[in-house]
């Protein structure tokens, strides 16, 4: 997943240690995925597009 995001935002990723399994992806203080709402790690594609559509 970072390396995708990497490759299509020139962005490193940041790993925010936690616990119980969850896996959020924020923009900004904007949260775009959570695996504590969905049940489910996301699709990176579908994840890359979610985040290419809220940059613009």
């Amino acid at each position: 997943m970072a390396g995708k995001l990497k490759s299509n935002f020139d962005i490193d990723a940041q790993l925010i240690e936690g616990a119980g399994g969850i896996f959020d992806v924020k923009l900004d203080e904007d949260l775009v995925y959570s695996k504590h709402e969905t049940g489910s790690f996301p699709d990176e594609d579908d994840l890359i597009e979610s985040l290419q559509k809220q940059i613009g």
